[in-house]
């Protein structure tokens, strides 16, 4: 085990930084700032290490920035429209931290505040923090935990759970970019993805909130589900590609199971590394990480736009307000399960 520090939070908060490794030299540097990852180094076709995750040398720089870089999101990923909600007749005011909407909480969501360790050995992880009654916003006196673990079959798993005691909502995920080349090795065109997803979620404007439609992808540059390089069609004259600047919707995976299971794979054929992304969820965002150009990152690379690629495992946005989507609801005192796992090998 191995714990360093990580610096102060402006409050003067100490944070530190945490390894996990399993037994082939997988290892993974997460800090309890967000309980975020900060680095995961994986193999390449050579043998050599490659750190496949943006993020930034310090805590302070996580503080301030805001691209969610590596963070776990909650309680409430992706947007949620007019910054509002409504659970057994109750409404709820958010903060509209997105234009009039709500972007993964807010400025008190569990991104941006200091988790407790609860568990810590060699191969895992278990960080909890503590919400209370409406702190988001949200109704309940709520704890949530989240479980990092680095398998011998190179796997970082991600586990999600959570309790509150009034009826309120869980949607976590985690916003980790990533670049299979390397952090530091600029834009992820060539880089092939494939999605198990036959449908999409369109969304009305740039502000993307989606229209509540699931709209099928043969036909469009939302296609992935026969694998293609990222940057194939993402300036294709698309209204959708055109409000984000490239990719930033749901996928509405195609279940084959009630549990986990594989829904997405990237392969970069540079440094032979693929990824295969394992989830319970039914909905995965694709973010091409857009407008992240200027970000100064780990050993002061600077990063460019579409220098990575999210793939979050969620509900769909804003699905506790669109009657057509899954309704995200955790009914008093019974507990959010979620799992993700993003599998690492060479080809």
């Amino acid at each position: 085990m191995n714990k360093t520090s990580f610096g102060k939070t402006h409050t003067g908060e100490e944070v530190s930084l945490y390894e996990i490794t399993n037994d082939k030299g997988m290892k993974v540097l997460v800090t309890d700032f967000g309980a975020t990852v900060v680095s995961i180094f994986v193999n390449d076709k050579d043998g050599n290490k490659r750190d496949v995750v943006l993020g930034y040398d310090d805590v302070s720089v996580y503080e301030k920035e805001t691209c969610y870089f590596g963070a776990t999101v909650g309680r409430y990923a992706n947007r949620i429209s007019d910054a509002k909600i409504n659970i057994d007749g109750t409404e709820y005011v958010l903060e509209a931290n997105d234009n009039e909407n709500n972007l993964h909480s807010g400025s008190h969501g569990t991104s941006g505040r200091v988790w407790n360790v609860k568990e810590y050995k060699d191969n895992e992880i278990t960080f909890t923090i503590e919400d209370k009654d409406l702190e988001q916003g949200y109704p309940g006196n709520a704890v949530m935990n989240v479980t990092y673990t680095v398998t011998e079959d190179n796997e970082l798993a991600i586990s999600y759970n959570a309790k509150a005691d009034k009826t309120t909502t869980f949607n976590m995920t985690n916003h980790s970019y990533f670049n299979l080349n390397g952090h530091k090795s600029g834009k992820v065109y060539s880089q092939i993805l494939q999605i198990n997803a036959s449908h999409y979620t369109p969304v009305k404007s740039a502000k993307a909130i989606p229209t509540g439609e699931i709209a099928p992808v043969e036909g469009t540059p939302f296609d992935f589900r026969q694998a293609k390089p990222i940057g194939q069609d993402i300036e294709a004259d698309d209204v959708q590609l055109g409000y984000g600047h490239g990719y930033d919707h749901n996928f509405a995976i195609d279940k084959t199971v009630e549990g986990i299971e594989k829904v997405a794979d990237v392969y970069s054929p540079e440094s032979g590394i693929c990824m295969e992304v394992l989830t319970d969820n039914i909905g995965i965002q694709l973010y091409t990480a857009n407008f992240i150009g200027g970000q100064v990152g780990k050993d002061g690379y600077e990063y460019e736009d579409r220098g990575a690629f999210c793939l979050e495992t969620q509900f769909y946005p804003n699905s506790i307000n669109e009657p057509n989507f899954t309704t995200p609801i955790t009914k008093a005192g019974e507990e959010y399960n979620s799992k993700t796992v993003y599998r690492f090998a060479v080809r």
